[in-house]
């Protein structure tokens, strides 16, 4: 048994995966398992992953899909296998810089009326340029409103809050937008969470980032934001973002990439 289960969904990050399973490797913090679980790649993933799996069989697991089912169901494939008292999430095709997990796991230590903590990010685009975005460092159930109030990517978790929550809702509604479902559980249960403010996580974003955030995808994560207003007992002042949000959706993804470049500009020096 690990103290940290790491858990990362693939499928077709071959580009980036070992970038990203060397960052793991090189945690100055050692006690961790890492599962992977392959959702039916049709690139070189698996292989690479398996590779990985062979030179560290005692550390990271392989696992696959039986056909293509989505984030939400990978994830909760991983965590049937994860024996550690904190989950800790990781993209395919980001990069968890050194102490991150020595950190978290000092902070939910130190902390114990805290169910999860994430880390503020470094954000890289396609031409190389980076930012810092950081969420609001306590946040409450209101602080959900808008957006997720955690960077699902960076989160660590107690095993015991997943558990309680069921794991990931798995649905065509959370085929995007499962964390936003996870959190608004997450805060009608009375867990509380934490946002490190120093970045510890870098994530790739480009123009793919902008093109998956579709309308159809919006009109599901809006169907989740009228679901969790409800759960969580919002006034209907809250309500306006829900329109928000779909007509993010009917926006040209240039608009979209320009207001988030004018967004990042307030923090384009990284800490």
């Amino acid at each position: 048994m690990r103290r940290v289960s790491i858990i990362m969904g693939i499928y077709n990050c071959a580009a980036t995966l070992s970038e990203a399973l060397d960052s793991i490797l090189a945690q100055s913090f050692s006690d961790w398992e890492l599962i992977l679980c392959d959702d039916c790649s049709t690139d070189s993933s698996l292989e690479i992953a398996q590779s990985y799996k062979k030179k560290f069989p005692q550390k990271i697991m392989v696992i696959r899909n039986a056909k293509n089912s989505k984030l939400a169901y990978t994830l909760n494939h991983c965590l049937r296998y994860a024996t550690g008292e904190y989950i800790a999430r990781m993209d395919g095709d980001d990069i968890s810089l050194p102490q991150r997990l020595q950190k978290q796991v000092d902070f939910l230590d130190a902390n114990p009326d805290y169910a999860v903590v994430s880390t503020a990010m470094i954000v890289f685009d396609e031409k190389g340029n980076k930012a810092v975005r950081r969420k609001i460092e306590c946040p409450d159930k209101y602080s959900l409103a808008a957006n997720p109030c955690f960077d699902h990517a960076t989160i660590m978790m107690r095993k015991t809050a997943f558990e309680k929550l069921g794991g990931y809702i798995v649905s065509r509604r959370t085929e995007r937008g499962q964390d936003y479902d996870l959190w608004f559980r997450f805060f009608a249960t009375g867990y509380k969470g934490y946002n490190m403010q120093e970045p510890l996580y870098k994530v790739r974003e480009n123009t793919s980032t902008f093109s998956r955030r579709t309308l159809t995808s919006r009109l599901y994560i809006a169907l989740t934001m009228l679901i969790g207003y409800r759960l969580l007992r919002y006034p209907l002042k809250y309500y306006v973002y829900i329109l928000k949000q779909i007509v993010a959706g009917l926006t040209p993804v240039s608009v979209l990439k320009f207001y988030r470049k004018h967004q990042d500009k307030k923090s384009l020096c990284v800490d």
